[in-house]
């Protein structure tokens, strides 16, 4: 489905809700001077997605487009699932709906921010209607299932709103709350899950993002494929860290 562009939406309802998260400019509520704007609803364009994964196979040095499509997936839906969770956390619904929504990158195609407008309440629905199109381009792109891409929707919900919540001091609601949104979406998103390692809480993860199978990429500290215990090791390493 090619849904061409539309125009780019104003940002203000999120003033409100970035005014009430600290460092929001590093979790992409507020825009970066350099970044310029790409309509949301390009992302379900499966011709546009296309000519994404080919810059990044010249990038990557790699042809395996199930490969690039997850990587490009993972980035991206962390972006575009930031906004409507922060305002469902601070009490200013924002809108899940890709019409309503501007991305903004950098440089090189990297993307760094996400705006969009108030919501109308049923954020649940718009964000199921978003994802179901988004990720039907980007399986049309990558040659892929769509399921491992709703998989890693599910991490990108946990993990925008777990920063979130340690942005605004209050973890455990933030997490309960992506387990009530993701379940108000309903199928065929799975639930998120969060587990507490040395008194630090990080993503469950369900889905792999696949970087590790790009020439020089490693595989990541929580990643599923990973042991138990060597997961837990590293992640407990990383909790250290961060105490």
């Amino acid at each position: 489905m090619c849904t061409g562009d539309t125009a780019l939406v104003s940002g203000d309802a999120q003033v409100e809700v970035a005014a009430r998260v600290p460092g929001a400019a590093g979790l992409g509520l507020l825009v970066p001077p350099a970044a310029r704007p790409l309509p949301a609803v390009r992302l379900a364009d499966p011709a546009w997605t296309a000519g994404r994964l080919a810059e990044l196979a010249e990038r990557y040095r790699s042809d395996d487009r199930r490969v690039l499509a997850t990587v490009w997936w993972y980035s991206a839906s962390s972006v575009l699932l930031t906004p409507p969770p922060a305002g469902l956390l601070t009490g200013h619904p924002l809108s899940a709906r890709l019409a309503d929504t501007t991305l903004f990158e950098l440089p090189g195609g990297v993307l760094v921010a996400a705006t969009t407008t108030a919501g109308s309440g049923d954020v649940a629905g718009e964000l199921r209607t978003s994802l179901a199109a988004v990720v039907a381009a980007v399986a049309e792109a990558g040659g892929m299932r769509p399921r491992p891409l709703w998989a890693i929707a599910t991490d990108s919900l946990a993990g925008r709103l777990l920063a979130l919540g340690r942005a605004v001091g209050d973890v455990p609601r933030a997490t309960a709350l992506a387990a009530e949104l993701a379940a108000a979406v309903g199928p065929p998103l799975p639930a998120p899950g969060h587990v507490d390692v040395e008194g630090v809480r990080f993503v469950r993860r369900v889905s792999c993002c696949l970087l590790y199978r790009l020439p020089g990429q490693p595989l990541c500290a929580s990643c599923p494929r990973r042991p138990a215990a060597h997961r837990e090791a590293l992640l407990a390493d990383t909790a250290a860290r961060m105490r």
